[in-house]
Formats: C-alpha cells, structure tokens, sequence
C-alpha cells in the first residue's frame, strides 16, 4: 500500500478507535449505510462497526470519513405505511406552497427566498406607492 492508503489502514482501530479502512478497500461483510439501503436493509440500532478513510483536500479535517455496518446485523427496512405517506404528501406540497401569494408550483420553492420567485422579485415599496 503507498503512504496515502497507510495513513487510513489501522484494522485493529489502535490509532483512531474503530477499525479504520482506506476508501474502497472495506473487507466483506461490511457496508454504509447507502449500500444497505439498495440491498433493502438498514443497519437497526447497531453501532458504527468500522470506517472508511481516504485524505481529501476538500474537507477541513483534511479526511473524507465513511462509517460502516455489519451487514448480518442489519435488519429490513421497515414499509411505509398510509399515514407515512400523506406526511410525506403534504411536506411537499407545504414545500411548493408559497407562504404570501398561496399559489402551489410544480417545484420545490427555494429555501433561501422562503417565497416564490415572483413575490421576491416584487419590491415592497411599490405597493405601498399604489396603494
């Protein structure tokens, strides 16, 4: 292995207390939690098992971590029932909604204008000049 990958190889997790594994390099049995959401599984209460590690010199740690499960111990994910789904229906329509002129959009309004695109570009002074 070259010094990149020996820095994040530490299986017996002496040096950062879990064992710690160099990016694609994971021993089998092990997954994230994406891998186990396409096998229709989710890791179900179990501790983080082991990690993966690579050097990034985006990350202002200077690492990229990802945490691993132990796929034996992972349990099905649990269906959505009725109830689940008209949560889910309604947070999205809450989400197309905007909060000032009440029309509902095809698309999600941004979080960052909190209204849709219409009401932000409408300046507050010119409908008190109509007014």
């Amino acid at each position: 292995m070259g010094t990149a990958y020996s820095k994040c190889y530490d299986p017996t997790g002496a040096h950062y207390g879990i064992p710690t594994y160099p990016w694609k390099f994971a021993p089998d049995g092990y997954a994230t939690r994406r891998q186990l959401r396409e096998r229709g599984l989710r890791p179900g209460g179990q501790p983080i098992a082991a990690q993966l590690m690579r050097t990034s010199r985006r990350r202002k740690a200077g690492v990229s971590v990802a945490f691993l499960y132990r796929v034996d111990l992972a349990r099905p994910v649990r269906p959505m029932t009725s109830r689940k789904w008209g949560a889910l229906a309604l947070a999205m329509l809450a989400r197309r909604t905007c909060p000032i002129c009440r029309i509902t959009y095809s698309y999600c309004l941004p979080t960052s204008l909190g209204m849709c695109l219409i009401c932000a570009n409408t300046d507050p002074s010119e409908s008190l000049r109509s007014a």
